[in-house]
């Protein structure tokens, strides 16, 4: 068992760039930057494994830009109890956040949590993907419940929970993931509705209250990147 916590914090600094004041990591758990407002988190061992703890706590102060990617997929497997990845997010006025990890792989077997808590002041921006494929080629997945709470100004902005696997009945029916492998989300906040992409099969937007929209997306992991992809561009294009 593994119980790790890493940190970042991004302030602004001269000329629009973004000093990270502060870098911690803890194995497996190591944060690198790989650009002017971006880094990645590389995972410093397998997993994560039955019974792990996990925790990333990340501050974004006034007019900070940070974008956080991960250098590959998450795989989830068994161990000794249950594994859980917490992440909690803090983005200031006038700050941008922009989650963007590689999808969560929920191996056979496994029994694996990750619960996410984002409070953005008014007028921070934030954009916030989660994808998860259901077992690696070939077998079921096991166990994985994703959590996702944004706060914005101190008011409920977005709560979404997923669950699959041998203890989540009816996981992969109509009403959940419909026979689909593998399920995303987006979501823009600080961003019109209008400039979300339009609806399509296996792709349904939402716009939220912010202004905001979420996106979602069923297919395999191919499409469902695909689908989320379409939707990083119209914020991209408003930067």
């Amino acid at each position: 068992m593994i119980r790790a916590t890493a940190r970042v914090v991004a302030e602004p600094a001269d000329a629009g760039a973004t000093r990270l004041a502060v870098l911690r990591s803890e194995a497996p758990l190591l944060l690198r930057r790989t650009g002017p407002d971006e880094i990645h988190l590389v995972g410093g061992a397998a997993g994560p494994l039955g019974g792990d703890d996990l925790r990333l706590e990340i501050d974004v102060r006034p007019g900070a830009r940070l974008c956080v990617r991960t250098v590959e997929a998450t795989v989830a497997l068994p161990g000794r109890g249950p594994s859980r990845f917490t992440v909690t997010a803090s983005v200031a006025d006038g700050a941008v956040l922009c989650w963007l990890p590689e999808p969560l792989v929920a191996a056979a077997r496994c029994d694996h949590e990750v619960s996410s808590t984002v409070d953005l002041a008014s007028t921070a921006r934030l954009l916030w993907r989660d994808e998860l494929v259901c077992g690696r080629h070939g077998e079921d997945p096991g166990d994985a419940r994703l959590t996702t709470v944004v706060r914005r100004a101190g008011r409920p902005l977005y709560h979404h929970g997923l669950a699959v696997g041998p203890h989540a009945p009816g996981w992969d029916g109509p009403a959940v993931l419909g026979g689909h492998r593998a399920a995303g989300s987006l979501l823009a906040v600080n961003l019109s509705a209008a400039h979300a992409p339009p609806a399509a099969p296996d792709r349904a937007v939402f716009p939220l209250a912010g202004p905001a929209f979420l996106v979602t997306a069923l297919g395999d992991a191919r499409a469902v990147r695909n689908h989320l992809d379409a939707a990083s561009h119209a914020w991209s294009s408003q930067q």
